[in-house]
């Protein structure tokens, strides 16, 4: 882990095991997040989209972060603290610095597409919390496009250090990198992985590795270190699997996926739905072909 930049490397989005009758599972839980350290991964993002916050009570929420801390410690947890309105974004930061967490990600105000004087506002109301705090761009879910200029402005005014970048638009790296060279930038999807590490990427922000951390670890680590000729077939192999993060879906895949290697992904809360059966045969084909070729 990096002491001041905790969001460098390997963080996994994780997914939230649920039990049969959608309750949370917090010793599985506590017991994943170790085994993701322990198999290479630096940390851990809870009630990210992939944790299914949306759907989580805030004493669930609360619950979860503090499971996260007591079994990998705080400098290794950053959690989502995306929420509808600023000052309930601003209690999940406050929980998230009383259990013992040194960053936050944040989204943007979702309950409706912002203007721009909206995001400052509600950056600068959180980052008012006294935690770094690291953006995350997805204009795809949240109809709010945090543009590289507006990062900068973000980044410039001290509300942000570092940005997790969903756009799927990787030519944005290096605009980012000229408007804020000191913006940290995490990749935020796992389908662009390698065009993000190769543009200068400091993290990664990560699905896949929920069910593969080891190989996806080895992937990250190569791209990075412009090792392409470890990177490149390795990325080849993992992106039937990789391309599912950015999916409508990807609770369900890397879920689905997780139940495979014999890790417990188990059932989603609703809305969401399970998988068409044409979907879990494409999952579970490119899992099972992961696995024999030694990946998981």
């Amino acid at each position: 882990m990096t002491e001041h930049r905790p969001w460098r490397g390997v963080l996994v989005a994780t997914a939230l095991p649920l039990n049969d009758d959608l309750s949370v599972n917090y010793d599985r839980y506590a017991e994943h997040c170790a085994w993701l350290v322990e198999n290479g991964c630096d940390g851990v993002v809870p009630n990210g989209s992939l944790g299914e916050y949306q759907v989580l009570t805030p004493e669930e929420r609360a619950r979860v972060v503090e499971t996260a801390v007591a079994a990998i410690g705080g400098e290794r947890v950053m959690p989502g603290v995306a929420a509808y309105g600023s000052a309930e974004s601003r209690r999940c930061v406050e929980q998230a610095g009383e259990a013992g967490c040194r960053a936050v990600m944040l989204l943007p105000p979702n309950a409706y597409r912002a203007d721009e004087r909206s995001v400052l506002a509600h950056y600068a109301e959180v980052a008012r919390s006294g935690l770094p705090v690291v953006a995350y761009n997805n204009p795809i879910d949240t109809k709010v496009d945090l543009v590289p200029e507006l990062l900068a402005r973000l980044h410039g005014e001290g509300h942000i250090q570092g940005v997790k970048e969903f756009s799927g638009d990787v030519r944005r790296a290096y605009r980012i990198a000229e408007l804020a060279p000191e913006l940290d930038l995490l990749i935020g999807a796992d389908d662009v992985l390698l065009e993000l590490a190769v543009a200068g990427a400091k993290g990664w922000v990560a699905g896949y590795p929920n069910a593969l951390p080891r190989a996806s670890v080895e992937l990250y680590r190569a791209a990075v270190d412009g090792d392409l000729d470890t990177a490149l077939p390795l990325y080849r192999q993992l992106h039937p699997l990789l391309r599912w993060d950015s999916q409508v879906e990807f609770v369900q895949a890397i879920k689905l996926s997780m139940d495979i290697v014999g890790r417990h992904g188990g059932p989603c809360r609703p809305p969401r739905a399970t998988l068409l059966p044409g979907q879990e045969a494409a999952v579970r084909a490119a899992t099972e072909k992961a696995v024999a070729a030694g990946l998981a």
